[in-house]
């Protein structure tokens, strides 16, 4: 038995309980062989998973899944993977993708992490994407946050040299951490210079983002480019 099964994981998330609505049960049960992606199956296969092979686009904790659908529509040459637990998110995401008619888009309900380290072979991935993830702000949280060393060296390991890795937050304290931690780690380039912050690019704004705004909210984004 190895070392990781021995000791939990510390995780990165906890899934909440939620109510779901019929139409996102439905959601759910209809389109999960069509666009949902199963572990159980075996390794991501890029051609196997679109039908063709183009760069791959990863976003880890797409929430409802709004901007991501937009990504993808705007961007048909790539093919997205979007990752998220929640099951009302990926019911949503299901819905978006039959209304946009989208079939460069596919979905994981899983932890990240493991699928990182399990599935995906070295240097699969073009751009990983973490938009507002859980910024765990008490300080006894804080190893709960999921850019931690260890997850930027698998990270590293998984993307092409050249691929991006965009990181945006609305909390100050986890902006600051993010960009000494991933300043720190070896093999990343901060695309806007050291210690500088990026635009946010074709980033579309979440609907978390836009009342974060309304609220007087700041917006951080980081791009570093794996060497």
């Amino acid at each position: 038995m190895s070392i990781e099964n021995k000791k939990r994981a510390i995780r990165s998330f906890v899934i909440r309980a939620g109510r779901m609505s019929n139409s996102q049960r439905e959601a759910l049960s209809s389109y999960r062989d069509r666009y949902g992606l199963c572990r159980e199956k075996g390794s991501f296969n890029n051609l196997e998973a679109f039908g063709r092979e183009a760069p791959v686009v990863l976003e880890i904790g797409f929430g409802m899944g709004t901007s991501l659908v937009t990504m993808a529509s705007q961007h048909p040459e790539c093919n997205y993977v979007g990752v998220e637990v929640h099951p009302p998110g990926v019911a949503n995401i299901f819905k978006l993708i039959v209304s946009e008619g989208l079939e460069n888009l596919r979905i994981y309900q899983t932890d990240a992490v493991a699928l990182l380290k399990e599935d995906f072979t070295p240097s699969s991935l073009s751009t990983v994407q973490i938009y507002f993830p859980d910024p765990w702000h008490k300080k006894r949280h804080n190893k709960r946050r999921i850019i931690q060393p260890e997850f930027l060296e698998l990270l590293h390991s998984r993307m092409k040299p050249g691929g991006t890795l965009h990181l945006a937050t609305d909390w100050w304290p986890y902006a600051e951490y993010m960009m000494e931690v991933v300043t720190a780690a070896e093999g990343w380039r901060n695309q806007a210079g050291e210690g500088e912050w990026s635009e946010p690019g074709e980033r579309p704004q979440t609907k978390f983002e836009q009342r974060g705004e309304r609220l007087g909210h700041g917006v951080w984004d980081l791009i570093f480019v794996r060497n």
